[in-house]
C-alpha cells in the first residue's frame, strides 16, 4: 500500500509540473502585472557574459516565477491563510497600526551603496558646471517605524539617508527628505496602502526645493486641492492582499491661476495636454493619473509669462516619487525634462549637452535608491 501510495503521489507531482510546464509555454507572457503594479521580468536574453556571470540564470528564475500558471490566485490564497493564522507579515508587507502597510527594508549592501553614490558622485564631477540636487525621500516605514507591528525589523532610514549624505556632499547639494517630512505632520504624507508619498507630502518636497533653488512657491491658498479618489488601494496592498483594508484618497493640487502645459512621451512618441490622464481612476494603479505613469523619457513644457520663469530648462531623473512632484515644478519652469534611469538606456551627458541642461534634480526614494543598479548607467 505504502509502495502504491509513493507512486501516486510522485505521478501526481510529475503530472502537475507537467500541467505547469505546458501552460506557461502556451500562455501568453504579461509584460505588466496589474495586481502587483510592476513590470514582469521577460524572458532573458542568453549571453556568454549573463551565463557566466549566473546572471542568466538568475533572471530565468525571475521569469518563471513572475509567469508561474495562476500565480496571483496562489498568492491571494496564500495570503487568506496567513491572516487566519493572524500573521503581519506577506510577502515582504507588515500589516501596521492605523491601517498602515509597510515594505520590509533591511539593511542594504555596503559595497552596492558606495558603487552608486561613486557613480554620483563621478557624474556631478564630470558636470561641474551644472547645478545638481539629490532629493532623498524617506518611505513610509522610515516616519513611522512606531506604526510597525511588534518586533517587526526595520533598518533605521534616516541613519541611512545621513550617511548617503555624506558620501556626496562634497559633489552635490543634498536635501534629505527627514529635514521635512515629519511623523507628528498635522496632515498625512503618505498613502496608507502605497510605497508613495502623497501629494502633501510632495507638496513640502516642493517647497524646500523651491526655497532651495531661490523661487517664490505657491501656498497653499494658490492651489484648488480636490479629492479625485476615495477608492484607491495601491502597490503595498496588492502585493500583500491584506484583507479588510479602508482605501486611501488621492488629492490633486491645481493652481487657481492654470498654468497651460503639454507633454511629449518620447517612449510613444504622444503629445498630451495634461499633466494628469484620468483613465488610471477607474484601473487599479490609480497613483498614474499623475504625469500618466511610468515612462523611460518626457519633456514638459510650460506656457508661462516671462515674469514667471523662474527656471529655463531643468532635468529631473527619477523614480516615481516625482510624478506628483513635478506639477509643482511647472508654476516655475519652462522646459522640464524627466528620465526615469530604470528604463532610460541612452547617454545621460550626451542628453544634457544636446539639451543645453544646466540644472538637474535626481529623486528617489530611500528604498529605490539602495536596490537601484540603474544608477551606474551615470558612468557612461
Amino acid at each position: 500500500m505504502k509502495s502504491k501510495a509513493d507512486k501516486f503521489l510522485v505521478l501526481s507531482f510529475c503530472t502537475t509540473l507537467a500541467l505547469a510546464l505546458l501552460l506557461l509555454l502556451f500562455l501568453t507572457p504579461q509584460r505588466f502585472s496589474e495586481m502587483e503594479n510592476r513590470l514582469l521580468q521577460p524572458f532573458p536574453n542568453l549571453t556568454l557574459d549573463k551565463l557566466i556571470s549566473k546572471e542568466y540564470g538568475n533572471e530565468l528564475e525571475n521569469y518563471f516565477s513572475d509567469h508561474f500558471p495562476f500565480r496571483n490566485q496562489w498568492v491571494m490564497a496564500k495570503t487568506h491563510i496567513e491572516r487566519l493564522r493572524l500573521q503581519n507579515e506577506n510577502n515582504g508587507i507588515y500589516y501596521g497600526k492605523e491601517g498602515y502597510l509597510f515594505e520590509k527594508f533591511l539593511m542594504p549592501e555596503e559595497q552596492k551603496l558606495l558603487q552608486y553614490t561613486d557613480s554620483l558622485n563621478e557624474f556631478s564631477s564630470k558636470h561641474h558646471n551644472v547645478n545638481i540636487t539629490l532629493m532623498l525621500i524617506p518611505t513610509s516605514v522610515g516616519v513611522y517605524p512606531d506604526k510597525l507591528p511588534w518586533l517587526a525589523p526595520s533598518y533605521p532610514q534616516d541613519q541611512l539617508n545621513q550617511k548617503i549624505g555624506e558620501y556626496v556632499k562634497n559633489t552635490l547639494t543634498f536635501i534629505d527628505g527627514y529635514d521635512f517630512l515629519s511623523a507628528d505632520a498635522a496632515e498625512p504624507v503618505y498613502y496608507r496602502t502605497d510605497h508613495h508619498w502623497n501629494t502633501n507630502g510632495a507638496y513640502l518636497g516642493y517647497l524646500v526645493y523651491a526655497k532651495e533653488m531661490g523661487w517664490k512657491p505657491l501656498s497653499k491658498n494658490e492651489f484648488k486641492i480636490q479629492t479625485i479618489s476615495e477608492s484607491f488601494l495601491g502597490s503595498y496592498h496588492t502585493r500583500s492582499q491584506f484583507s479588510r483594508i479602508t482605501p486611501d484618497t488621492i488629492q490633486a493640487y491645481f493652481p487657481r491661476k492654470p498654468i497651460q502645459t503639454k507633454i511629449y512621451i518620447a517612449d510613444t512618441e504622444e503629445t498630451v495636454n495634461s499633466l494628469y490622464n484620468e483613465s488610471f481612476l477607474t484601473k487599479k494603479d490609480k497613483y498614474s493619473y499623475f504625469l500618466g505613469g511610468v515612462h523611460a523619457l518626457m519633456k514638459i513644457t510650460s506656457q508661462l509669462k516671462p515674469e514667471q520663469i523662474q527656471q529655463e530648462k531643468l532635468l529631473v531623473i527619477k523614480d516615481s516619487y516625482a510624478h506628483n512632484l513635478i506639477p509643482f515644478l511647472t508654476n516655475h519652469v519652462a522646459e522640464i525634462y524627466i528620465i526615469d534611469i530604470r528604463y532610460y538606456n541612452g547617454n545621460i551627458s550626451e542628453f544634457m549637452q544636446e539639451n543645453g541642461i544646466e540644472e538637474v534634480l535626481f529623486i528617489f526614494n530611500t528604498s529605490t535608491f539602495v536596490n537601484n543598479s540603474e544608477l551606474l548607467k551615470l558612468r557612461k
